[in-house]
């Protein structure tokens, strides 16, 4: 490895990580936030059974999990502008990533609520909660426990989706690489270095993971 090189790698991995720390990191934890909040409400949609309701929601479901997440981010931020719809980079990313992810999640959910006991519904109902009272007390905790591991792995995948962003012009650590690349000219090296960036947050997330898997198996039901 040259001097020269060495001197790149060593001067761009501030470069790609502080857009990796202010923009890439921020968009996961927004985008996951929204997410899980569209979820939480498809999964309780599905599960309730309104037959109206829970055909427009496997409709979305349908389309979003049918659809490649690039397609969505083009049609929403390129093509919008055509119907007079014009968001900037970062608000489309994070709506687009939080509607995409929140399709996956509430299968995820959804699966959560059908796993707990039908007995813990006849309980809540015995004890004189109302529906939503027995949902936000005893299912939705039981049913978020159990469907923990999956929706952990969804916020790892979604760091690495960000850098889809960069197609429609955020400047996430991905699209701070491809700058350097096109001053310098050493993709093999900096391609190499951002995903170990890549890796080190994944690598954090994932323990952050197992120590909540660890937590809540202290507390099972």
């Amino acid at each position: 490895m040259s001097e020269r090189l060495i001197g790149i790698l060593t001067d761009s991995f501030f470069k790609i990580l502080i857009p990796g720390l202010t923009v890439t990191i921020p968009l996961t934890i927004i985008s996951f936030a929204l997410a899980m909040i569209i979820a939480i409400a498809v999964a309780l949609i599905q599960f309730a059974g309104v037959k109206v309701l829970k055909e427009i929601a496997r409709f979305y479901i349908w389309v979003i999990r049918g659809t490649p997440l690039l397609v969505q981010l083009f049609v929403v931020f390129y093509g919008l502008p055509n119907v007079g719809i014009l968001i900037d980079p970062f608000p489309a990313a994070v709506l687009v990533f939080a509607i995409n992810e929140g399709a996956y999640c509430a299968e995820t959910i959804r699966a959560g609520l059908e796993a707990v006991p039908s007995g813990q519904m006849e309980a809540g109902e015995c004890a004189g909660m109302s529906y939503m009272q027995i949902m936000r007390r005893i299912l939705l905790p039981q049913a978020l426990r159990i469907s923990f591991p999956s929706l952990a792995n969804s916020i790892i995948s979604m760091v690495k989706d960000t850098s889809l962003a960069a197609n429609i012009t955020v400047t996430e650590m991905f699209m701070a690489t491809q700058r350097i690349v096109a001053r310098t000219y050493e993709p093999l090296a900096l391609y190499v270095e951002v995903g170990i960036i890549y890796l080190i947050f994944c690598t954090v997330l994932s323990r952050v993971q197992r120590w909540g898997e660890k937590r809540l198996g202290r507390y099972r039901i």
